[in-house]
């Protein structure tokens, strides 16, 4: 299940994104776009009815107020998911590639190989985004966060450790770099 963080701290929305990927949810801080049926859970200092009732009208599927106890969030998380009918999953796939959300296996075409933690958030990141051009700010702000010391080399030397491993598994997908937009992921016969 993929979960779209409306949170105007930047901050606090970094640390519930890794709470949520600690329990194998993929997530994204951003607005909800329209028709998009992510499920939506608003965390706000708001706790006036008139201003729960406008962030559900708006389209939240839940809203938190703070401060909150971690074990609620996650236990709302736990209630969007059956609400929506959804499965979570265990493996991440893309074109030839199964991604083992557990052990951070990567296999493709009979081969295996497992990713360090930010090889796989970075494949994470780029499998929930593909066919979206991601910056190096972009990425760097989504896997480092705001507060890290991390820069874009830090960015391209990762990239470069998961293309050596798409190519140790002869894998159809790759990472194509967009001069001075960032990086994009697409399976070969869609290029």
């Amino acid at each position: 299940m993929t979960i779209l963080l409306v949170e105007d701290e930047d901050r606090l929305a970094a640390a519930l994104i890794e709470l949520f990927h600690a329990e194998k949810y993929l997530a994204d801080h951003a607005l909800r776009r329209a028709g998009k049926k992510t499920p939506v859970l608003m965390l706000t200092a708001r706790d006036e009815i008139r201003d729960k009732i406008e962030g559900l009208d708006q389209g939240a599927d839940d809203y938190m107020t703070k401060p909150f106890v971690p074990e609620e969030l996650l236990a709302r998380v736990r209630a969007l998911s059956r609400r929506q009918g959804e499965v979570l999953l265990d493996e991440l796939r893309f074109g030839d590639l199964c991604l083992s959300l557990a052990t951070n296996e990567l296999n493709a075409k009979g081969q295996s190989v497992r990713l360090a933690y930010k090889e796989a958030e970075l494949l994470k990141l780029l499998i929930a985004n593909k066919g979206v051009i991601l910056s190096k700010e972009t990425i760097l702000r989504k896997l480092w966060g705001d507060e890290s010391d991390a820069v874009e080399n830090n960015v391209e030397a990762y990239v470069s450790f998961l293309r050596k491993k798409l190519g140790f598994l002869q894998s159809s997908v790759r990472i194509q770099a967009i001069r001075r937009q960032g990086y994009l992921l697409l399976e070969e016969e869609a290029l």
